[in-house]
């Protein structure tokens, strides 16, 4: 919940008060936080002990939840072209 309350606030930071000048240095700021995240989960995923005979069940859970994301991404577009296409 807490992440969430952040991204909310983030974006609303980013709407109401960030100088459109700024956005080429942001840009860069977002894709250096990106890379450190992707580092950081990699480090935790790593250190864990199991991590190598836990391995197939994770690769599963990751690709249910992907095409389950892209499933309902397609489904929302499409319900929503269907109702606001002229």
């Amino acid at each position: 919940m807490n992440i969430m309350l952040l991204m909310v606030a983030g974006i609303l930071i980013g709407l109401r008060f960030f100088p459109k000048r700024l956005n080429p240095i942001n840009l860069r700021i977002q894709m250096v936080c990106t890379a450190l995240l992707i580092f950081a989960m990699g480090v935790s995923l790593g250190s864990q002990p199991d991590f190598l005979s836990r391995l197939s069940q994770m690769g599963l859970q990751s690709l249910v939840l992907t095409v389950l994301g892209i499933a309902f991404s397609v489904l929302l577009v499409w319900l929503m072209t269907r109702r606001w296409k002229s």
